[in-house]
């Protein structure tokens, strides 16, 4: 199934923030190898070349790493993928409160509606 993109982004940081997510949730463990760049490709309904940008953006960053003989490999610096983790999880939490401010939440009224949500055994 075709990965879902944004016309308004480009593609290749929309493929390094989906294998990150993949990475930091753990469908591609610590020390995991990585499908080959087609076969992600493939999947992901994209050009192996914008896939291969994607994946060097990845290497640049410490998350994975490329051994010529065995393909690409998650890190197994638990540490890394743990402060990309919490990042990320700023940066949903940055666009959640950007978003509720948009519609007229203060920081109170948001807080108390994340409690209420909880509550109700909500995510």
């Amino acid at each position: 199934m075709a990965w879902n993109m944004e016309s308004d982004r480009p593609i290749y940081a929309q493929l390094v923030e989906r294998i990150q997510m993949q990475i930091v949730s753990g469908q591609y463990p610590p020390g995991g190898k990585l499908p080959s760049v087609r076969d992600l490709a493939s999947v992901a309904s994209v050009n192996p070349n914008t896939m291969q940008k994607a994946f060097a953006e990845l290497e640049r960053s410490g998350l994975i790493i490329t051994q010529r003989t065995n393909g690409r490999n998650v890190t197994e610096d638990e540490e890394l993928i743990g402060t990309v983790k919490k990042e990320l999880a700023r940066e949903h939490v940055e666009a959640f409160l950007s978003g509720m401010q948009e519609l007229g939440y203060t920081s109170k009224d948001t807080m108390e509606l994340l409690g209420q949500y909880v509550e109700e055994g909500k995510r």
